[in-house]
């Protein structure tokens, strides 16, 4: 198994990272031009995590988006589905309370973190809305979601030159820098057949999560959603 479909068998999709999992890191800066790097350091931001302060960061791969929140003194747990990115992951930042877990089935008890965050990851889910349902039963009330995925760029013409960009660019940029080009071709097909900005926070509201707002990075690129559990 090479590349993962979109109806997102999760048996296919993981072991479609474990595949990636050696240069994952290297092949996303350079597909998104160094981008990655300040997206990551607007989530920081979007989670403001706090000293003690448990944080469950989703998708974590090998564990780069979880290194801001464990450097405010945040408790962080990497959690990811794909045994590969969490051994690559193990090995680097050893450290780190590595846990698998799939995200619509998560091995937490109710209501334990202050913030629970996913990059990137959650178009990669199976089953989304179960997973924003369970993403809020393990936050404590109160607590908030941060949620940071590709979107669709605001301006048309912008949108059109991006879209080429992902089917025609990537594949062949991944060729020369990932260890598994093909599994890009299926990042691109979910970045494009992901739902919109607003059609993503009707789906937290309908998962429980209240006062959901979003912002655009990078003209819409990418998109910051942010809800809260009710106290």
């Amino acid at each position: 198994m090479t590349r993962a479909s979109l109806d997102k068998q999760p048996h296919e999709v993981a072991s479609m990272f474990d595949d990636v999992a050696e240069r994952y890191d290297l092949t996303n800066d350079v597909l998104s031009l160094g981008q990655d790097r300040r997206w990551r350091k607007e989530v920081a931001k979007a989670v403001d995590a706090r000293p003690a302060q448990k944080v469950l960061d989703l998708a974590a791969g090998t564990g780069t988006s979880s290194l801001p929140f464990a450097q405010t003194g945040a408790y962080v747990v990497p959690c990811d589905f794909s045994q590969g990115m969490l051994q690559v992951g193990k090995q680097r930042r050893p450290w780190l309370p590595y846990t698998a877990g799939d995200a619509t089935r998560l091995p937490f008890k109710d209501d334990t973190f202050d913030a629970v965050t996913i990059s990137f990851g959650l178009r990669n889910v199976q089953d989304t809305d179960a997973a924003l349902r369970e993403m809020q039963r393990v936050t404590r009330p109160g607590g908030r979601i941060v949620i940071c995925e590709f979107s669709h760029p605001t301006w048309a013409p912008f949108r059109t030159v991006y879209t080429e960009y992902l089917m025609r660019a990537l594949p062949p940029v991944a060729r020369a820098v990932s260890s598994n080009p093909d599994a890009y071709v299926y990042l691109a097909e979910s970045i494009r057949a992901w739902p919109d900005q607003p059609a993503l926070a009707e789906r937290l509201g309908k998962a429980g999560w209240s006062r959901v707002a979003w912002r655009n990075l990078s003209g819409g690129i990418v998109a910051l959603h942010r809800g809260f559990k009710a106290s």
